[in-house]
């Protein structure tokens, strides 16, 4: 089994910052693409940003040039900096993860994170 931790979030005035992070832990080979998620109420879960293991970049329209994820694969885990953040962004983040188990896998697991939430006051 596979969790996935996130950490960071919190209150924050319109203009300011925020470091999100998720950790992975249990039985990983390799994580392959890693990303950011969000949901706010009554809204569908979007895609904030993603890596893959390379250290390839997507970022949705709305947060280019604000926001910037990264990894670190010795410590399995993921970030976003959130700079010029926007009233608009208040969400609950979550990370999301595809774990390949084992070596000898040639699949790879889908996990999600409990969430973290993030509001933006104006």
């Amino acid at each position: 089994q596979v969790q996935l931790v996130e950490s960071g979030g919190g209150l924050v005035q319109a203009g300011g910052s925020l470091r999100l992070s998720c950790a992975a832990s249990g039985s990983i080979f390799s994580l392959n693409v890693m990303g950011w998620y969000r949901q706010s109420p009554g809204k569908q879960r979007e895609l904030v940003a993603q890596i893959t293991s390379a250290g390839s970049t997507n970022y949705a329209d709305s947060v280019k040039g604000r926001f910037t994820i990264s990894r670190d694969n010795a410590k399995n885990a993921v970030y976003l900096q959130m700079n010029s953040l926007e009233p608009e962004d208040t969400a609950v983040y979550y990370c999301r993860a595809a774990v390949r188990p084992f070596r000898s896998s040639d699949y790879a697991n889908d996990y999600w994170g409990q969430g973290t939430q993030v509001t933006v006051s104006s």
